[in-house]
């Protein structure tokens, strides 16, 4: 259903770092990049991710209520790379663990180094 979702960045080349490093404990690199806008994942595979500099021209801001939630394999991908995350300088918004009332469900959430927010999760 999705293809991929695009943040929005204020630097493009220290946000591509914070993602080159994500994407690759997920296990995906950069599709293509140019100077305005960078994709990681896999043609023809799960929903990419990708960063962009406003087309606009105004600076990037970010969504009330907008979140990426990037699907690890297990909870020990969720806590790698929830520590990656905050080891370069994100924000934590909820250390991994279990979250109550949802069965299965175990995710860290954290904010990258423009304030977009992620998590990392599991389902099962």
């Amino acid at each position: 259903m999705i293809g991929y979702v695009t943040l929005g960045t204020n630097d493009l080349q220290r946000a591509a770092k914070f993602y080159d490093a994500i994407c690759g404990e997920l296990g995906v690199k950069r599709m293509f990049d140019t100077e305005t806008f960078i994709a990681w994942g896999e043609p023809g595979g799960g929903a990419g991710i990708g960063l962009t500099k406003p087309y606009d021209g105004n600076a990037a801001t970010v969504g009330n209520g907008v979140m990426v939630a990037l699907q690890a394999k297990d909870s020990a991908q969720v806590n790698r790379i929830y520590n990656l995350a905050i080891s370069m300088g994100a924000k934590c918004e909820g250390k991994p663990g279990p979250r109550e009332g949802i069965p299965g469900f175990y995710a860290g959430y954290f904010r990258d180094l423009d304030g977009n927010k992620l998590n990392a999760f599991i389902m099962g």
